[in-house]
């Protein structure tokens, strides 16, 4: 198993550039790769580079087609550029409520999260989710999507497991549920 850590991204770098400089850490041939929310999307954009065994996406989505329309909006109206990054990474009601956290415990991780969160690496990440261009079905994906995801709405997604009363992140509180899925999936790779 390799974790892929992410990079500073480079002025004006393009979310196909990123996922080559990623590449360089995946020292495996046709490996699994799982991506979580915007990890998501950058395992769609490297499985479009190498071949892959399987692409397992969670509270993320496949294409453009499954971002709400409304970060769309906000991406051509470049909104969002606007907006400093001190308060994207601020912690308060609005960003729990959006990713879903209830507990003390949950809050104070997101909050960390966000703490520890690249501001540059963050504001290029959201442009390039409310940007992006993929349209390619790829084959061999598999998605688990919570059905109370406010960032990504169930709505929006095609999904192939449904999370009940699963959140963006819903790792935290869905992780033994989210295990049993994914040693299934894994399983059927054998």
């Amino acid at each position: 198993m390799t974790f892929v850590n992410w990079i500073i991204p480079l002025e004006k770098e393009s979310i196909e550039q990123y996922a080559t400089r990623l590449l360089d850490q995946i020292p495996s041939k046709n490996p699994i790769v799982i991506g979580l929310s915007f990890g998501g999307i950058m395992a769609v954009e490297i499985a479009k580079q190498i071949e892959t065994k399987k692409i397992i996406l969670i509270a993320s989505a496949k294409t453009k087609d499954e971002i709400p329309f409304y970060f769309r909006l906000i991406g051509k109206l470049n909104i969002h550029r606007i907006l400093p990054a001190s308060l994207l990474k601020s912690s308060n009601f609005v960003i729990n409520w959006f990713f879903g956290t209830s507990t003390l415990e949950d809050k104070q991780l997101l909050k960390q999260i966000l703490v520890d969160t690249n501001p540059i690496f963050l504001k290029w990440a959201l442009d390039k989710v409310a940007k992006w261009k993929n349209v390619d079905q790829l084959k061999d994906i598999f998605h688990i999507h919570g059905d109370r995801d406010r960032i990504l709405p169930l709505q929006f997604v095609k999904a192939d497991k449904i999370v009940k009363k699963g959140v963006h992140l819903m790792t935290l509180d869905k992780a033994e549920e989210l295990t049993r899925i994914l040693r299934k999936e894994l399983l059927k790779l054998d």
